[in-house]
C-alpha cells in the first residue's frame, strides 16, 4: 500500500481507500456516493464500507473498545482517531506494513502531504476491517 495524498479538506476517508485497493484518490472519488462530501462535511463508516463494496472489499465496523482493539495491529484496517485539537474532525488512517498511512501528515500546513507514521496520532474511536477478520 503507498501513501496517498488527500485532495480535499474532508478527504481522508477517500485516501485510505484508494491506498487500500491500490487506485488513485480521483478514481477512488467516484466510488463514493457523494464525492461532494470530500468537501464538505467528510464521510462516516458506513459510507466507506460502502464504497470498499464497491472495490469487491466486504468491511464493516465497530466502536473500539477492548475486543475490537486488537484489530489495530493488522494490516488493512482503517481507524478513525476522535476530534482533537491536532485534527478538530478527527481523521482516519490506514494501517499497513509501514506503519499507518497518514493522507494529511503535516496537517494543517499546505501544500497536503502524506506518509506513513509509526504511531496513531490521536485517540483511537472507530475501527473499519474485512468482515473476515
Amino acid at each position: 500500500m503507498r501513501a496517498v495524498t488527500q485532495k480535499h479538506p474532508m478527504g481522508c476517508a477517500i485516501a485510505c481507500t484508494a491506498s487500500l485497493i491500490g487506485k488513485t484518490y480521483r478514481q477512488t472519488l467516484n466510488l463514493f456516493s457523494h464525492p461532494k462530501y470530500a468537501s464538505t462535511r467528510g464521510y462516516y463508516c458506513r459510507e466507506i464500507c460502502e464504497a470498499l463494496k464497491k472495490a469487491k472489499l466486504n468491511y464493516t465496523w465497530k466502536k473500539i473498545i477492548p475486543i475490537t482493539k486488537k484489530k489495530l495491529s493488522k494490516y488493512g484496517v482503517i481507524v478513525f482517531v476522535a476530534r482533537s485539537r491536532k485534527y478538530p474532525a478527527g481523521h482516519f488512517l490506514l494501517r499497513t506494513k509501514n506503519g499507518w498511512m497518514n493522507s494529511w501528515i503535516n496537517y494543517p500546513i499546505k501544500p497536503v502531504t502524506s506518509g506513513f507514521q509509526k504511531k496513531l496520532p490521536g485517540k483511537a474511536q472507530w475501527i473499519l476491517f474485512p468482515i473476515n477478520l
